[in-house]
């Protein structure tokens, strides 16, 4: 049985952190239940081009990453939809990622809020004691935010902001996209191969 990750695309910038882990998460297959925010939709195609449409995401996955993608499957969910299987407790969803991941969307999660199905879903992780990374993509931070950031790591979520490394020398975009999608990876739960660890040499 695959393993089953929801992920939540907002509308900060950052659409390749979120094609990337959506790819690198298919690869090694697993299932995904994926959330795109309204922004989260218009960000891939203000990003990543007019072709970067949800309804071929596929398309779009393979041909930026290839065919390994379809060792994985994905479906995608209507944020507007609070009676989706993402709501409930009783869905066994393994954990989620959202990334990136809007103050606005940050705000709501730490609150409880629950006002869209990318929320509610957060609002599952927690409750059910579930992996949650909440990839932030913002600077400066207001105060605010920082303390949002304090909350949700206070209810038991992961804040991996999308803050990419230098040490394994990237050369491209795409190189910096990987190290973020394989910390993702590792926050999860799963080995990842996208970056060479640090190896203290």
């Amino acid at each position: 049985m695959k393993p089953s990750i929801a992920v939540g695309v907002t509308g900060a910038s950052g659409a390749i952190y979120a094609v990337r882990t959506i790819a690198a998460l298919m690869e090694i297959g697993c299932h995904l239940e994926i959330v795109f925010s309204d922004y989260g939709k218009r960000l891939l195609m203000d990003e990543l081009g007019t072709d970067a449409k949800v309804d071929r995401l596929q398309d779009l996955l393979e041909a930026r990453y290839g065919a390994a993608v379809r060792n994985g499957t994905f479906v995608v969910h209507s944020n507007k939809d609070l009676g989706a299987s993402l709501a409930s407790g009783s869905h066994r969803c393994s954990g989620m990622v959202i990334v990136p991941c809007s103050m606005k969307t940050l705000a709501g999660v730490s609150l409880g809020l629950s006002r869209s199905l990318i929320e509610r879903a957060a609002d599952v992780m927690l409750k059910e004691h579930r992996r949650l990374v909440i990839v932030p993509r913002e600077t400066p931070m207001s105060l605010p935010a920082l303390r949002h950031q304090v909350a949700a790591a206070e209810a038991g979520a992961m804040i991996l902001p999308a803050m990419p490394a230098f040490y394994q020398q990237p050369k491209t975009i795409d190189d910096l996209a990987d190290f973020i999608a394989g910390k993702i990876l590792n926050a999860l739960g799963f080995e990842q191969h996208l970056f060479a660890p640090w190896k203290g040499e």
